[in-house]
């Protein structure tokens, strides 16, 4: 069982930047792999990012790479979810989420699989 809290959602500007964070808990946390899935209003879930429990390894979709950078804290269970040159196709819901190994963000990003956090906001101005 992992918990999961996010925060740094917020409202900014195209070209902007902002900084998310998520605190792991429980007893899995230190093992799990950790990625950051979002959904904007009338589509479907979209994977981001995505880091092993080490934090050694990493997986973007495409339409973020280069712009966007997840790390990790082992120390502390925190992952971090860096977003640069944020663009209004950016504006979703991102949920901070856990599964068992990095290759579990492989598959449909809609479906019911791993731990969920409750959602931060994040909205990006034209």
């Amino acid at each position: 069982q992992v918990q999961l809290v996010e925060s740094g959602g917020g409202l900014v500007q195209a070209g902007g930047s902002l900084k998310l964070s998520c605190a792991a808990s429980g007893r899995t946390a230190s093992s799990s792999a950790m990625g950051w899935i979002r959904q904007a209003p009338g589509k479907e879930r979209e994977f981001v990012a995505a880091i092993s429990f080490s934090g050694g390894s990493t997986y973007y979709a495409d339409s973020v790479k280069g712009r966007f950078t997840i790390s990790r804290n082992t120390a502390n269970n925190t992952v971090y979810l860096q977003m640069n040159s944020l663009k209004p196709e950016d504006t979703a819901v991102y949920f901070c989420h856990a599964a068992g190994r990095l290759g579990d963000y492989l598959g449909s990003a809609s479906r019911d699989f791993g731990f969920w956090g409750q959602g931060t906001q994040v909205t990006v101005s034209s």
